[in-house]
């Protein structure tokens, strides 16, 4: 079996999901290719799977006929999905969704590529995530629905021992722009630097995605809250290491906080939790799926800046409480949410719409 996952560029969680489940389906003896329409610092991180990068729509097209794909899986992208069938696959393509956004960019979008999608796909998959569920019933449900929580690499992705920072640390990972919330970040880290002086403030991202004017906002915001010398911020770090940062934070009584608005998923978060690096995180629907509050990590409600601070100081000063959330969080994870679990329920899928005609023998 050969299958195609597209997408529009390797980065952030859909770089950490394409890899790791690619990784996990050749195991199995599954043939998989990435297709990227724009290259990208992720792309650094695959290894051993053949990738391509390709945005002209031809080639695209001449790509997908030449090596004759079992299944297509297009992400997000509508274009990418009429690009193929208007080359001539017939074979099933499933159309997936990790995230939009907010509710109410979701909805606009969804409403907007409905009928393309409905026309051209034979399937949808997403993550077990209530508002996908919602607004994928509401705009899409005269086809097939498949929905089962993403992967992560518990074999080789976890917590390692490294020299304690003689300071806590408080990470947040993700690009500077609107959904990821960075401003409830900054305000927070600010009231917790007055709290522990002795802290520092670490952001991971991939640089070359922040939006231009969002990025300025941001640099006025740490300037305005003087946060320069305390604000430490690491660009493209090659994804395996960012075990060993998260394990890092885990160690220096420090903790990843997450302020999303609305997260899909959030690989972050369930990498952060299986590295022991504790979690303050947003009560964010896709979040929900891993995160009990005070059991693998701490919930607030986004917006209440004086809860947030409240719950992080819990982590930081209640070392008993601290502990067992450490542990209870990554052993939810390798429980959980293992790559052999995600194979089985794809390839399933799989066996399914296997009984299916392809959208295009229907129209013939």
């Amino acid at each position: 079996m050969k299958l195609l996952f597209t997408f529009y560029n390797p980065s952030g969680g859909m770089e950490t999901l394409n890899r790791i489940r690619c990784k996990a389906l050749m195991k199995i003896g599954v043939e998989c290719h990435l297709l990227y329409n724009y290259d990208g610092e992720g792309r650094k991180n695959i290894k051993d799977i053949p990738n391509f990068v390709i945005s002209d729509e031809a080639e695209i097209g001449r790509h997908v006929m030449r090596h004759n794909y079992d299944a297509i899986i297009v992400c997000t992208d509508v274009l990418m999905l009429l690009t193929i069938r208007k080359a001539g696959y017939k074979g099933h393509m499933i159309f997936e969704i990790q995230g939009l956004g907010t509710m109410q960019t979701a909805n606009a979008v969804l409403k907007d590529i409905s009928p393309r999608v409905l026309q051209n796909a034979d399937a949808l998959l997403y993550p077990k995530t209530n508002h996908l569920q919602e607004l994928l019933t509401k705009h899409m449900n005269d086809i097939p629905h498949y929905s089962f929580d993403d992967p992560l690499d518990t074999e080789n992705f976890g917590y390692s021992s490294y020299p304690i920072k003689p300071f806590p640390v408080i990470g947040w990972v993700g690009r500077i722009e609107a959904n990821k919330n960075w401003r409830e970040f900054l305000l927070i880290g600010s009231r917790l630097l007055n709290k522990f002086p002795e802290s520092y403030l670490w952001i991971f991202g991939d640089a070359t995605l922040n939006d231009p004017a969002e990025k300025e906002h941001f640099d006025r915001w740490v300037s305005g809250l003087q946060l320069q010398n305390k604000l430490i911020t690491y660009s493209n770090i090659p994804h395996e290491q960012i075990a060993d940062y998260f394990s890092v934070i885990g160690d220096s009584g420090g903790l990843l906080c997450s302020t999303s608005i609305l997260e899909g998923f959030g690989y972050a978060v369930a990498e952060a939790m299986l590295c022991r690096c504790p979690v303050l995180t947003t009560d964010s629907d896709g979040i929900r799926r891993f995160m009990i509050h005070n059991v693998t990590g701490k919930l607030y409600a986004r917006g209440n800046l004086d809860q947030a601070v409240k719950e992080a100081e819990s982590l930081m000063h209640d070392a008993p409480l601290r502990k067992s959330i450490r542990k209870n969080a990554e052993r939810h994870m390798k429980l959980n949410f293992s790559a052999d679990k995600y194979t089985t329920n794809f390839m399933k899928m799989l066996v399914s719409l296997a009984k299916l005609r392809p959208k295009p023998e229907q129209h013939i």
